[in-house]
């Protein structure tokens, strides 16, 4: 992204924000934008799977069941990830797009994460691992 891209603009992005360069449009799309968080990964502060990391302004409003997603460790993938890989396109074509994200966006997946925390394992893991791969490469 530009510059001081959150002093420009919301804390979300669309597929069409003129926020975001074109080497940015390419790493987005191919996901090569996700690598460095391998080295939060080898640093131990994240894992591979579990809640995506949330800006401080969404986080803030989370209700206290919602926020029990922060009492485990994020992660690069997640099922709220696989759901709404879309995200970008569904939020472009919002008359409100920070009001389509807080309102519908963000609630879903909580909840999905949510079901995550319950369900944590190694074996769901590595569903969400193979459920990721295969939604990388259906697109």
């Amino acid at each position: 992204m530009v510059t001081d891209a959150e002093a420009k603009g919301l804390q979300i992005s669309t597929s069409g924000d003129s926020r975001i360069t074109k080497v940015g449009k390419i790493l987005r799309k191919t996901k090569i934008d996700e690598l460095p968080q391998l080295f939060n990964v080898l640093a131990g502060q994240m894992s591979f799977v579990g809640p995506r990391p949330e800006v401080p302004k969404y986080v803030n409003m989370y209700n206290d069941e919602q926020k029990n997603v922060l009492l485990v460790r994020p992660g690069i993938t997640d099922e709220a990830s696989i759901v709404f890989r879309n995200e970008n396109s569904i939020l472009e074509n919002a008359e409100d797009t920070e009001a389509a994200y807080v309102n519908e966006i963000m609630p879903a997946k909580l909840k999905l994460n949510l079901e995550y925390v319950k369900k944590m394992g190694f074996f769901y893991n590595i569903k969400i691992i193979f459920k990721t791969i295969f939604a990388v490469l259906k697109k």
